[in-house]
Parts: structure tokens; sequence; C-alpha cells
């Protein structure tokens, strides 16, 4: 009896040390396949690979709490604490199925709406810019992180823009690639201040959007905007800037500013009770509401709703057909449609991005955002 009650540990213990090997082996290995994705997982993927990682090499979290404003430190140590007591084994098998899953996604493949002719040139690395049968199409092409605006993907809708405006084709176009139309601002270009440097990124990212707006607002021909799918922020409210907005009945829209300690923004505090009425237009940009499609349509945002299993086809096809209107008769009688309110537009403008400024700077806005990553990084 003896015997057999040393011998069944004894063989438990062998079976598991051998385990432990195999897993090992595998976490090492989802270390070196994770080097070699091309494309970034996205901010809550990675927390949770930081996160698996430290328990599974160093057990619960046993670092000091950072400070409030460390948004990226705060952030990995928020994912890292969150896991408790999970075992090092545990944890060691989460990371390799996460690895797994991100590998095999990668592999799918998930660029949807591009066509063969649809290829970079080199210039832009955030957008795709085509020009094809007298028509500009400028498309938001970071699908991996829902098209969010990235402070070099401002910059190059800036460009394109400006380009697009002087060029041969008749409109312009702007949609997205992938099952986001844009997600709006990415907040990492907030998390990565240092707190020294606040001021000096609140005066230029209000500088930045000034630019950007502006653009919309000069833009000469005519801008039609094609929603694929769900609109956040700063994308939904340079809407009413565009002359035609379409989308798939799949698309939503939401500029949840006060959510974030923030304010409106893209002429939205005038053109949004102008369009929508005051009461409307309060339940999005005081409250947050998100609206379907076919609210968006019915307030006026936009234009025209399509099923999405035909929505790509039905619009090319139709902007195909305003493409070959003659150029210079939509240019000027767009001219006669805003340049009226121009001038006022630039003012609203510049008073919108002086407010945001101030916001970005408050603890308000700072704590807001704090929040919002706390609960991004929640496993």
């Amino acid at each position: 009896r003896q015997s057999q009650a040393v011998c069944i540990p004894a063989i438990h213990l062998h079976m598991t040390a051998a385990t432990m090997q195999v897993s090992q082996k595998d976490f090492e290995k989802a270390q070196e396949q994770l080097k070699l994705l091309k494309k970034d997982p996205g901010n809550e993927a990675k927390l949770k690979l930081y996160a698996l990682f430290k328990q599974a090499t160093e057990g619960p979290c046993n670092s000091p709490k950072p400070g409030m404003l460390d948004f990226v430190k705060k952030a990995k140590w928020d994912a890292w604490n969150s896991l408790g007591n999970l075992s090092q084994d545990n944890a060691r098998q989460k990371y390799i199925e996460l690895v797994s899953s991100l590998v095999s996604a990668e592999s799918a493949g998930h660029k949807k709406d591009v066509s063969p002719e649809e290829i970079s040139d080199g210039r832009y690395e955030t957008i795709l810019v085509t020009t094809k049968n007298k028509m500009t199409k400028i498309m938001f092409n970071r699908p991996d992180k829902k098209n969010a605006i990235n402070h070099k993907m401002y910059k190059e809708i800036i460009q394109a823009l400006g380009e697009a405006g002087k060029d041969d084709s008749t409109i312009a176009v702007i949609t997205g690639n992938g099952d986001y139309y844009s997600s709006g601002n990415d907040l990492n270009n907030f998390t990565k201040v240092q707190p020294s440097d606040m001021e000096k990124m609140a005066k230029d990212g209000a500088v930045l959007l000034k630019e950007f707006v502006g653009q919309f607002i000069d833009f000469p021909k005519p801008l039609i905007a094609v929603v694929n799918g769900p609109a956040i922020g700063v994308c939904v409210t340079v809407l009413a800037l565009c002359d035609i907005v379409y989308a798939s009945d799949r698309a939503t829209f939401q500029s949840p500013f006060s959510q974030l300690g923030q304010s409106p923004e893209g002429c939205s505090s005038y053109l949004f009770p102008k369009i929508m009425g005051l009461a409307k237009a309060s339940e999005m940009l005081l409250f947050n509401k998100k609206l379907t499609a076919a609210e968006a349509c019915e307030v006026g945002l936009v234009t025209e709703v399509f099923p999405d299993r035909s929505f790509q086809k039905e619009v090319w096809a139709r902007l195909e057909a305003y493409a070959s209107l003659p150029k210079n008769s939509l240019a000027v009688s767009k001219q006669l449609l805003r340049s009226v309110e121009k001038e006022k537009l630039h003012a609203i403008n510049s008073k919108e991005c002086e407010v945001l400024q101030e916001r970005w700077l408050s603890d308000e806005c700072i704590n807001a955002i704090v929040s919002f990553f706390q609960k991004k990084s929640k496993l």
C-alpha cells in the first residue's frame, strides 16, 4: 500500500512536468509567431497579450500602480492586475490560444472593399487614393484599427482632399475599408503624451483639426460620403459638410463627445441643429445617442440608405453616373449652394477648435479618457 501511495504521485508529477515542458515550448513558439504578424493586432489584443505574458512569466501582478496620467502604463497595469490569481500554466495556455487566433485572423484577411486597381502609390500609409472614371476615391485604410484617425491619417486626408480639389476628377468620394467607416479619433493620440507635453499636444491637435475641417468647408467639387459601416466622432460631424451621404443599412452614427469629456467639432454645433433640429441634435451632441442608418436618414444627416447586400454595387453605379456629368457645371452649382455660409463655417470651426483645446487640458477630459481605457483593458 505504501508502495502504491508513493508510486501514484510520482507518475502524476512526471506527467505534469512533461505537460509543462510542452506548454513552455508552445509558449516560446507563440512568442515567435507573434513577431511575424504583419498587422498591428490593436490595443485591446496587445493589452491581453501583455497581461497574459506577465502572468505566465511572473505570476500575479506585483508592480506598483502607475500614476493616473501615465495612460499606457496604467492600462497595462490594469490588464495584468485584472487576471488576479490565474495560474501561470493557464496564463501560458491562454496566451498561446490568443496568438493562434491572431495568426489565423491575419491569414484569412479582412480587406473587403479593395479592388485590384486600388493599390497605394506609396505616398500614403493610412488611406488609399485612386482616380478612375472622373472620380477620386479617398478610402480610410486602417481596417485593423476600425479606421481610427491618428495624426498621420489626419495629415494624409488633408493632403488627399487638397489634391482631389485640383485634379481632373468631377467628384470626390470618401469611404472606409473593412467593416467600419471610421471609429473616429484614435485615442492613442492622447495616450502617448507626457504630462509636460499636454499643452503642446492640445495646441497642435487644435491646429490640425482646424485644417482638417477647413478642407471639407473649402472643397470645391461635389464631395460624397459612402458610409459602409459604423461611424463615430469626427467622421460623423464632417458628414454635414459633405454634399451627399449614402449609407449601408448596417451603418450607425454616434458622436460621444460628453462621454469623453470633450465638445463638438466639424461645425456640428451649428450644422446639426440646422439639419435635424435642436432637440435631435442635442440627443447626439450632448447625450451621445447612436443613430441607425434609417434614423440618420430620417433626421437629414444621411441622404439615402441601401441594403448592405447591394450597397457597394448600387452606390458606385450611381456615383459613376454623377461623375459623367459636366464638371464645371457641378463645381459652379456647388459654390452657389455652399459659398453663402463658408465664412461663417470657418468662424465656427475656429471657435470649436479653441474650446476643444481647453477641454483636452481639463481634468474632466483626462479622467474620462482614463476611464475609457480602464474599461477597454478589462478582460
